[in-house]
């Protein structure tokens, strides 16, 4: 007959407050570290993020022309005035052109360059330079060399057009063709940003799946469709968002490209914060703009997290 002993029945288990116990070494190693990092960057951003936005908001409910403190206050006039100007109606229609435009043309873009430059082949990386290039490129640079190209009278456009033998076209100066002409331009200049997160995604992908498809017939456009997209899921979904926010918040490119004419025909949301609450100085016109820019990436920045990645 076997025996028990009393000590392995009677044995206490580990409690709560013991496994606690345990883990407290580990957290007394890392609160100095807290203690010595995070309140430098909470200060930091509630300096620079959080009072901002605060002022922002307490401004626009004022007629200010930015000196002295804000007396005159109006309320939600400058909210009300904004919705019935038809620049910022205007601005805000190229926000979502230039929001369409980076989803359905840039991205497509980007994944069939990424399909072709993700193999490791002669030359490869000269390719991936070239097309990354743009996007090394400062904005405003950007923005003056491609002034230049549009140039009816000395840019390349007018090259081309007389060497043809057709009249030259202001694009730039035409209210009905400058904003395809700054779409052309963020396509060019972004594509390449979006290009490489694919080419990173593409070459993290389990080639044996591909393969296997392959062996059993799969085309290419099928492999494409049934795996690599959806492998590239997760990428694709990150690219749209950064091609989003992105588009919000364009303006340095537009401002020596355009600044935001003809008959504020480019105009985004950014552009008509500065033409009109900085430079013509109607602080709380401006103030009220960056809110309504505040709310809308706000809104869809976390919309678009919770829907489209809460797995990620």
């Amino acid at each position: 007959m076997t025996t028990i002993s009393a000590t392995s029945v009677i044995r206490p288990r580990p409690t709560l407050r013991s496994s606690a116990r345990s883990k407290d070494p580990s957290l007394a190693r890392r609160l100095p570290v807290l203690l010595l990092f995070l309140p430098p960057a909470l200060l930091l951003f509630t300096i620079f993020v959080i009072l901002p936005m605060g002022e922002a908001a307490w401004y626009s409910l004022y007629k200010w022309d930015g000196y002295g403190l804000p007396t005159q206050f109006v309320g939600m006039r400058n909210f009300e005035v904004l919705f019935k100007n038809s620049a910022f109606i205007t601005a805000l229609k190229n926000n979502a052109l230039i929001i369409v435009v980076s989803i359905l043309v840039q991205i497509p873009l980007a994944i069939w360059l990424a399909m072709m430059l993700a193999h490791r082949i002669a030359g490869v990386v000269l390719f991936r330079l070239i097309f990354f290039l743009p996007y090394v490129l400062a904005e405003v640079a950007a923005g003056l060399i491609w002034r230049f190209v549009y140039d009816g009278d000395y840019g390349l456009f007018a090259s081309a057009a007389h060497l043809i033998g057709v009249e030259t076209p202001y694009v730039l100066a035409d209210k009905d063709l400058a904003i395809y002409a700054v779409l052309a331009v963020v396509v060019w200049k972004y594509f390449g940003f979006h290009m490489m997160l694919f080419i990173a995604g593409l070459q993290s992908l389990d080639k044996s799946v591909l393969e296997a498809a392959e062996i059993d017939g799969a085309s290419g456009w099928q492999r494409f469709r049934y795996i690599t997209l959806p492998l590239l899921g997760s990428t694709v979904r990150l690219s749209v968002f950064f091609a989003v926010v992105g588009s919000l918040q364009l303006f340095d490119l537009i401002m020596p490209l355009t600044g935001g004419g003809p008959f504020n025909a480019t105009q985004t949301m950014v552009t008509f914060l500065f033409n009109f609450g900085v430079t013509r100085m109607q602080v709380g016109l401006g103030s009220a703009v960056g809110v309504v820019l505040f709310v809308i990436c706000v809104t869809l920045a976390f919309g678009y997290k919770r829907i489209f990645m809460r797995n990620d």
